[in-house]
């Protein structure tokens, strides 16, 4: 049995040293799993420089991305597109692709392997980092789906949906809908009128929504692991007796937002007007004793 073992262990190390000799993203991940520095591997970069024509509303989707994505908008009909693709050697870099390509509705953008991987890659293999910049029209609809990153993006003139990202999510306003789900990180977007209403939801972060000085909405929260905060005088927020469920009215009502499955608290405020705009002095926690006091009821 003994003899076994040992005839057993020289197959396996044989063919663990054949695949270190042969395969550079085993050694490349062994060597970084043992803090071992190698002085032939430095930062490979590939750029990506596309530009397209876009329509008014035309359709403009960003999914898969392993780094972060950033949206800027402006009065244009030109969508350029600028992607960095960085990794520690030819090899990583290889093992992915990021596709652009101009479809029916718009533009998509999209990363995805580039080969079937082994179970060595999988294990060791590092992936290359994507940072994505697009500039884009204002008059457009947005989609992000599973970004590993950071990500921001200008005022959308059109609906806007954001969903499954690993990182912090800075929003510019929105006007017409907005669905945001599934993030691992703080959530700011600003609403500039919503025809449509918005949905928030599955945010492991605190969460900020800024309305413009128009915009009308009636909102409801359930399901959230904090507080819900008014910091705008026109913006009411209360509460049932157990403080699971909140509503608040956002100027005149209407729209609807609905929120929920928060893991942290969400602050209601004005674009531009700062924080504790004109509902009274702040409290110790950094709201303001008028919002407290319809936090807790009117008590």
């Amino acid at each position: 049995m003994r003899r076994v073992l040992i005839i057993v262990a020289l197959v396996v190390a044989a063919a663990v040293l054949g695949m270190w000799r042969s395969h550079g993203s085993v050694r490349g991940g062994l060597s970084s799993a043992l803090g071992i520095s190698k002085d032939d591997q430095g930062e490979v970069r590939d750029e990506i420089r596309r530009s397209f024509q876009l329509q008014p509303g035309a359709q403009v989707e960003v999914q898969g991305i392993n780094g972060s994505v950033d949206i800027q908008t402006s009065d244009t009909t030109t969508a350029d597109v600028y992607v960095l693709r960085t990794a520690n050697s030819k090899e990583a870099l290889d093992r992915r692709e990021v596709i652009i390509e101009q479809t029916a509705n718009g533009l998509l953008v999209r990363g995805q392997e580039a080969r079937s991987l082994g179970f060595f890659d999988h294990l060791f293999g590092h992936k290359p980092n994507e940072q994505v910049t697009i500039k884009a029209p204002r008059q457009i609809a947005l989609a992000l789906r599973g970004v590993n990153g950071h990500v921001t993006t200008g005022d959308i003139d059109g609906s806007l949906e954001v969903k499954g990202v690993n990182g912090r999510v800075e929003l510019g306003e929105a006007s017409d809908s907005a669905e945001i789900s599934g993030i691992n990180g703080s959530v700011s977007v600003g609403f500039k009128q919503l025809d449509h209403g918005a949905r928030v939801s599955g945010i492991n972060g605190n969460v900020d929504l800024r309305f413009a000085s128009s915009a009308n909405a009636d909102l409801t929260a359930h399901g959230m692991n904090g507080r819900v905060r008014s910091e705008a005088a026109d913006i009411t927020v209360d509460r049932d007796d157990r403080g699971s469920h909140y509503s608040a009215r956002i100027g005149n009502g209407g729209a609807p937002i609905t929120i929920s499955g928060i893991n942290g608290n969400v602050r209601l405020t004005r674009a531009g007007s700062g924080p504790a705009a004109s509902s009274g002095d702040k409290d110790d926690s950094g709201g303001t004793k008028s919002s407290k006091r319809e936090l807790n009821g009117g008590a």
